[in-house]
């Protein structure tokens, strides 16, 4: 008997190797995604202008960056939501308020092509950068309670059509179904925090977890398990830190450190 329903997606089309720099841009599910390919040593950059949001706002943060930054192999753009907010004195979109009145700003919806159109011009400066990146596009599952939980769907809905466009006709493009897990394999509120509309650390974890399995190579599957004894013992908080036993301890830990990025070249 079967108590959940497993999301069956496509075999990727390439494999995530240790040598991999990585980007991630989004919303706060991208830097939770990304926070843990740091934890595990990669080469990765998440959000380097904070969290962003909508498509356009995914475009200026590449915009900004990607002039002088180092090339990335693989680029992960985690769509939120297809709402804005536009400054109407210049009637441009901004990616933060600053905390200025809320009267200076309106608030719209991006449409499937804009949507589409804004992902097009990002996966153009992505390839301008790198023209054998690998771009992956995900839709977070939190859900925002202030649109209203029909509005939020409606919004989901904008963003997985135009992910689903702009993946379908962009080679070297693929969907993650990030939004798909959380709402059908861990549909229970058990793999939410307490606002009920986050998802867990536990549930976090297990969507990595499935990257993991789609688009890491096998030697980057090795890569992970020997990097976490090495970073449990970095993380390890000893009772008598001043002791001859703790210091030899370390000294160990640190060996195994440095020749583990020797191996990577890290």
């Amino acid at each position: 008997m079967n108590f959940r329903t497993p999301v069956i997606f496509p075999e990727a089309p390439f494999r995530l190797q240790p040598h991999h720099r990585l980007l991630f841009v989004g919303s706060c599910f991208a830097s939770e995604i990304g926070q843990r390919f740091a934890d595990n040593q990669f080469h990765t950059v998440v959000n380097p202008y904070g969290v962003m949001y909508n498509p356009a706002s995914i475009l200026h943060t590449l915009e900004r960056y990607l002039p002088t930054a180092e090339a990335p192999d693989v680029a992960i753009l985690t769509l939120g939501t297809n709402h804005v907010y536009i400054l109407k004195e210049t009637g441009d979109i901004v990616d933060n308020c600053q905390k200025q009145p809320a009267s200076l700003f309106r608030e719209e919806e991006l449409t499937v092509q804009q949507c589409q159109d804004y992902l097009q011009q990002s996966f153009d400066l992505l390839r301008q950068k790198n023209p054998q990146m690998h771009i992956i596009i995900t839709v977070s599952p939190i859900r925002y309670a202030k649109y209203g939980f029909h509005g939020s769907q409606l919004s989901k809905a904008t963003l997985l059509l135009a992910a689903h466009l702009s993946t379908s006709t962009s080679p070297l493009s693929t969907y993650f179904p990030a939004y798909e897990i959380m709402n059908d394999e861990l549909r229970d509120y058990r793999f939410y925090k307490a606002d009920m509309i986050h998802p867990s650390d536990q549930a976090v974890e297990y969507i990595y977890e499935r990257f993991a399995e789609t688009y890491f190579a096998p030697e980057t599957h090795r890569f992970v398990e020997e990097w976490k004894p090495v970073q449990q013992a970095l993380a390890h908080k000893p009772f008598h830190p001043d002791s001859p036993e703790y210091q030899q301890f370390m000294k160990q830990t640190q060996e195994r450190l440095a020749a583990f990025r020797a191996k990577y070249n890290l």
